[in-house]
């Protein structure tokens, strides 16, 4: 009798256990695949700057009070919310605002964090340094492994460990 406790006890223990991961996976995937309800693209997601100089508003229309004006391409914006023609952007310092489309790019830039960030000749830490890259560098990014990205500067080429950049989802890879 007491062996068939022992066993009871375990099957409802795995059970429990299979249910919690389970609600956790679930969980996990809804907030991994929320959608812009005007795109349909994922949020949060990043973009760039297509414009010279754009506005950042207040509100999402062209009558909100204009709060800081942008007047440089190509940086990289976090997306966070849609409305009709308008996205809702967070910049690298966590101001946040709305912006029009049309001054948007989907082309993935990066901005370096650090001053004197090492760009690598491979995806490692023991690799030659080919340059240094100084704080607030635009650079274009390409392919992202686990933690290393290959970036595209305008004198220079090579791979940055993701931690020096502002312009990725947390975990992000690409191809």
């Amino acid at each position: 009798m007491k062996a068939i406790m022992v066993i009871m006890n375990k099957l409802i223990l795995v059970f429990m256990l299979s249910i919690i991961v389970n609600l956790t996976f679930s969980v996990n995937i809804s907030f991994a695949t929320k959608k812009g309800q005007v795109t349909n693209l994922p949020i949060p997601r990043f973009v760039s700057l297509k414009a010279t100089k754009s506005n950042i508003r207040r509100g999402p229309s062209k009558t909100h009070k204009i709060d800081w004006v942008f007047v440089k391409k190509n940086i990289p914006l976090k997306v966070v919310d849609e409305f009709g023609h308008w996205r809702r952007i967070i910049d690298y310092e966590g101001a946040s605002g709305w912006i029009h489309k049309s001054l948007l790019s989907g082309s993935r830039t990066i901005l370096t964090l650090e001053d004197m960030a090492p760009l690598f000749l491979k995806p490692t830490p023991d690799s030659i340094i080919k340059a240094e890259i100084e704080k607030n560098v635009i650079g274009s990014l390409g392919k992202c492994k686990l933690n290393w990205c290959f970036v595209k500067f305008s004198a220079d080429k090579g791979w940055v460990d993701r931690k020096h950049f502002w312009g990725l989802i947390e975990n992000e890879m690409r191809e």
